[in-house]
């Protein structure tokens, strides 16, 4: 085809704008908004040039052979490939060697001291909204931290209890918990039963007990699920969970856990909801027995919300100015710990406290096979959000950063930071934002910071974990509540969402409404089921539109958005902004007759009519329509007579241009629709032409053979438009020369031999 070499970014650059649009034409003589740059019989079109590219000759590989390719690749065992192994699982073994204690080691102290102090108060709280006793949201961080260091590709990720998802193990729990038929504890006075047993494989399982028993459970199976992800190389997965739709999601399930905090907010003992509903559910009984609210839980609760909220507000405002924030959660936590005990609010105030905490490490455990199979669907859920705020999290700071992250090999970390952890009593952990945003803003350098981490939650875990005994859950719910601000913001972000995507901001309300009102778990289906569904209204109908030229260049660009783009004379050229398939190939007909003005099929059945019509009359009513029936025969007839004896066209256009640029593929009913609508145009006279076809889009031309074995067909696919254009100027050209039998030039003769 007729290739030159064009400015093109340029140009573009110009069309960026109507503004810029309108400066760039004002240079030129004054010109009419629909200018026609048109070929008289006389004039000569531009030269076109017939260009044949030779494709590359596709290696054939029997699938016997590509399976036992791969198989030995991976079979292949010595001592570079076993170390490779091991340093691709474990890439500690990678950066750890070179590790500058220098530069590196201060960094990672002060933040994995800092987050580790965050992480107290928050470990307790978070156990809370799980379900569970406090010990076993600081096992969960400790442990995690642990194996994450040796196993991640990101250097800023915390792993640890994350709010989304222990409120989904804790409806889990609760559902579970009711099905054994333990009683409601968490209405009572206390956190939960804290005389637990650890022989859960004994009569002697209490409620806590089988609690814990529970979340582990969870906890193996969505490790399991996550790690099997990883190994399948199926960390793709996670693109289905668009930026709106996690964000819609996390507040959505914000909205829920606040639900779920306020009654220990008012101190009141009210039934834990689970199920469709349960939001609605859990606000009317608060309201409904707000008058039994605990008046030293409600004003305790006020007093550290006030103290708390600004205190956090001026950390985020003024955090490139301060060398690390002001861990106020654990002043709090330590303050209010001090005054109840000392003032007695359990016994004086019936305040609900944490209770007992035990020290030290329990031996360890296994899941509960008999709970896998309710606990199956359950896990799902968690695994993919788990992963999925995992990896987003790692790519943000890792592009941040400058470096790689491996999304498998971090799904198969917080697999493996969820299984193993499973048998030392801890539930399902996943990235935490909040202290990851901590974490790198602090200065961390490596992942040595989350061991430093573990150790500060080793020292409560050893010794100082019972002195939280008085500690009111109140002060844990006011926690858990500050610390979801993050996704309460998310509602300031709305108008300019809106703005940018009006579907993108449906998705986001979708999920959220759904995640709040329905479930968390039913809230994220639909939200994908919805995100999907939106993307399929977007291909099934696009944009479609007709391009103009820009004057004095080869740019075609879309009429209705630019202004003073040249229409060329006769020529159609039209956009399709999607692919061909069988879901939109009626709108494309649709959209293609609206956009042209011109029904082949209509124009096809009354010429059909007014011939038969014809045929009928008398010689006078034949004479009369004489005129009218000369327009109206078929193109073969047309361009046997004479230009001169022939009447004035009955449509505008010779041409049809089709610009494939923004089709990715088209299936065979889409190669059907292209068939039918080159048949449809060839029957009143009008050629239609490809542009833009990427190499796909041609081989599937090539073999389903759309424009037949005659008329050019070989000729009908061009490599951009105006390679069409100038083609079917050429060709319209040599036609009207035929017509009146004048001599071919040397162009035309050539490029009639190049037909």
């Amino acid at each position: 085809m007729y290739m030159t070499a064009t400015p093109h970014g340029c140009l573009l650059s110009c069309l960026s704008s109507p503004g810029a649009m309108e400066d760039m034409s004002s240079q030129k003589s004054a010109q009419s908004t629909d200018v026609r740059s048109s070929l008289t019989p006389q004039e000569n079109p531009a030269s076109f040039i017939h260009v044949t590219l030779e494709e590359h000759e596709p290696a054939h590989i029997s699938t016997k052979d590509l399976i036992l390719k791969k198989a030995r690749e991976v079979c292949m065992c010595n001592h570079q490939t076993i170390i490779t192994f091991f340093c691709q699982l474990f890439p500690v073994l990678d950066w750890l060697p070179r590790y500058n204690v220098k530069t590196q080691l201060l960094g990672d102290v002060i933040s994995g001291l800092l987050v580790g102090i965050v992480a107290i108060p928050q470990s307790i709280s978070y156990s809370l909204l799980a379900n569970l006793d406090p010990i076993y949201g600081i096992y969960t961080n400790f442990f995690c931290n642990i194996i994450y260091v040796a196993m991640a590709t990101s250097r800023h990720n915390f792993v640890g209890s994350f709010g989304v998802l222990c409120l989904m193990i804790g409806q889990s729990v609760n559902r579970h918990l009711q099905l054994a038929g333990y009683s409601d504890d968490s209405a009572g006075s206390s956190l939960v039963g804290n005389s637990t047993s650890f022989s859960n494989r004994t009569g002697a399982c209490d409620r806590s007990c089988y609690a814990i028993t529970v979340a582990l459970s969870l906890s193996f199976l969505v490790g399991l699920y996550q790690i099997l992800l990883g190994v399948l190389q199926l960390g793709f997965v996670a693109v289905y969970l668009s930026e709106p739709l996690l964000s819609g999601f996390v507040t959505g399930s914000s909205l829920t856990i606040i639900t779920s905090q306020m009654k220990y907010l008012l101190g009141l003992k009210i039934p834990r909801h689970e199920g469709v509903g349960s939001f609605i559910l859990t606000w009317v009984d608060i309201f409904r027995y707000i008058q039994n609210t605990n008046l030293c839980d409600l004003i305790t609760s006020l007093v550290a919300l006030a103290v708390i909220v600004p205190v956090k507000e001026i950390n985020d405002r003024y955090k490139e100015k301060m060398k690390a924030p002001f861990p106020i959660e654990l002043l709090v936590v330590i303050v209010a710990t001090v005054i109840s005990y000392y003032c007695s609010f359990e016994k004086r105030y019936k305040s609900a406290v944490c209770g007992d905490i035990p020290t030290g490490f329990r031996k360890p455990t296994l899941p509960d096979i008999n709970l896998f199979s309710s606990l199956a669907v359950d896990a799902l859920p968690i695994a993919v959000i788990g992963f999925a705020m995992t990896i987003s999290l790692a790519e943000i700071f890792g592009k941040k950063h400058g470096y790689a992250v491996c999304a498998n090999q971090e799904m198969i970390a917080i697999g493996m930071c969820n299984l193993i952890p499973s048998f030392f009593y801890c539930f399902a952990s996943s990235a935490a934002l909040t202290k990851t945003l901590l974490k790198e803003s602090t200065g961390t350098q490596t992942q040595v910071s989350g061991l430093v981490t573990s150790l500060v939650l080793l020292l409560v875990l050893l010794w100082i974990a019972p002195l939280f005994y008085s500690l009111q859950t109140s002060i844990l719910g006011v926690v858990t509540i500050v610390n979801l601000r993050g996704g309460l913001r998310k509602f300031r972000d709305i108008p300019h969402m809106w703005q940018l995507s009006k579907l993108d901001t449906v998705v986001w309300w979708t999920t959220m409404l759904s995640s709040t009102l329905i479930t968390t778990e039913i809230g994220l289906l639909m939200g994908v089921c919805f995100a999907l569904l939106c993307i399929i209204f977007r291909t099934q109908r696009p944009r479609a539109t007709l391009l103009g030229k820009v004057s004095n260049t080869e740019i075609y660009e879309d009429q209705s958005t630019y202004k003073q783009l040249s229409s060329i004379a006769n020529i159609k050229i039209f956009r399709f902004e999607s692919s061909l398939y069988y879901a939109n190939k009626d709108y494309f007909k649709t959209v293609l007759y609206q956009k042209t003005g011109v029904n082949p099929i209509l124009l096809a059945a009354q010429h059909q009519q007014v011939e038969a019509q014809a045929n009928a009359d008398t010689g006078s009513t034949k004479r009369f329509f004489g005129t009218r029936l000369d327009c109206l025969k078929p193109a073969k007839k047309r361009a046997e007579k004479p230009p001169a004896d022939a009447c004035p066209p009955s449509i505008d256009m010779h041409t049809l241009i089709l610009d494939c640029g923004a089709m990715q593929f088209i299936d065979t009913v889409g190669l059907s629709a292209l068939k039918e609508t080159h048949q449809d145009y060839k029957q009143i006279g009008v050629q239609v032409l490809l542009a833009n076809c990427n190499p796909s889009i041609r081989h599937w031309l090539q073999e389903g053979g759309w424009a037949g074995k005659t008329d050019s067909g070989g000729q009908l696919a061009f490599h951009s438009v105006h390679d069409a254009v100038q083609f079917a100027e050429r060709w319209y050209h040599v036609q009207q020369k035929q017509n009146k039998d004048a001599p071919l030039d040397l162009e035309d003769l050539n490029f009639q031999a190049s037909l």
